[in-house]
């Protein structure tokens, strides 16, 4: 089965923000670009990744081109069931778990420790940059 994964914003921003081209989101960008993943993501997902890079100042041309490329390359998941095991406790995180849910993620990718609580509650890997590129690099 491929890796299929919804990244948190938390990820796109350090990537995005990152001065170490080896960095852990810029590398997970990278693989994703080279193809070595599924990008999952929805509407709501999309405008959630464009106003957060908006609102810590990335310039309007990376944040565009940033955009069009999931657009392009991406999977776009439709969401037909809205039903948790667990809810998320901060209430901006639904939008990544139902994105995952959906679209059959095998990883949701975040540094935020309100959605790596919600781990035993599901099947799919709810992990940090790290795992998810070891995961990667043992595919």
């Amino acid at each position: 089965m491929a890796t299929r994964a919804v990244l948190d914003t938390n990820v796109v921003l350090a990537a995005h923000h990152s001065r170490n081209p080896a960095s852990p989101g810029v590398e997970i960008l990278d693989r994703w670009e080279r193809g070595e993943f599924v990008l999952l993501y929805t509407a709501d997902v999309i405008t959630e990744y464009a106003e957060k890079l908006i609102e810590a100042g990335a310039p309007q041309t990376a944040t565009d081109r940033f955009l069009s490329a999931i657009a392009l390359n991406g999977t776009f998941v439709l969401i037909e069931f809205f039903h948790f095991r667990h809810y998320p406790e901060d209430t901006d995180d639904i939008a990544f778990l139902l994105c995952a849910l959906n679209g059959d993620a095998t990883h949701l990718v975040t540094y935020d420790p309100h959605l790596h609580v919600l781990q035993p509650h599901y099947a799919l890997a709810i992990c940090e940059p790290l795992r998810f590129l070891a995961d990667l690099r043992s595919a």
